[in-house]
């Protein structure tokens, strides 16, 4: 044995301000602590992995696991037409898409009734135009216009529609063949 060796076991030399040896989990645990020092010295998180449990919780966020458990999370499965209608709104698209509701959907939008009577043609600049299948009917859509764009506004949005173009059906054409003669035609109830 040294000197040295001797005097440490015999526990001399001892000065005050020395510490004692660390062994095992103590040395461990002293790594530990000047680790997360300096990360908190950094401006880093410190922690085993992950942000520490107060800012996880904080502003209402809940705390993640390794499961989704029983309440519907953002890891679901998600239905169709969520993904859809974000999609169509991260791409602007919503427009059109709101425009395509309006023909896609006319029954669920107007109501069975009107839907049976009258269908719509086109839609441009906000002007939707309808099409009824006899003139009492474009007559009586005429008469709940405001109504009917009501429910179209409710089904998709404010300014998709913004007035209607009501008409009844088309005269018939009595045009017939290569050898049309110009005139007035039949005079009885269409002209």
């Amino acid at each position: 044995m040294t000197e040295e060796q001797g005097e440490r076991e015999s526990g001399g030399d001892r000065r005050p301000d020395a510490e004692p040896e660390l062994r095992g989990i103590d040395l461990a645990r002293r790594a530990l602590e000047e680790a997360r020092a300096a990360a908190r010295a950094s401006g880093k998180s410190v922690g085993q992995g992950r942000a520490s449990p107060r800012r996880s919780l904080r502003a209402g966020a809940r705390r993640r696991t390794g499961w989704s458990g029983a309440r519907p999370d953002d890891r679901d499965p998600q239905p169709l037409s969520r993904l859809a209608t974000s999609l169509a709104k991260n791409r602007g698209w919503s427009g059109k898409v709101a425009e395509g509701t309006v023909f896609g959907r006319w029954a669920g939008v107007v109501g069975e009734e009107i839907a049976d009577h009258a269908t719509p043609v086109t839609l441009k600049d906000g002007v939707l135009g309808i099409t009824a299948e006899s003139t009492a009917w474009a007559t009586q859509l005429r008469m709940l216009q405001s109504q009917i764009l009501a429910k179209i506004a409710a089904a998709v949005g404010n300014g998709v529609v913004t007035s209607l173009k009501i008409s009844g059906p088309a005269a018939p054409s009595w045009r017939k063949g290569e050898r049309h003669i110009r005139g007035r035609g039949p005079r009885d109830t269409y002209g």
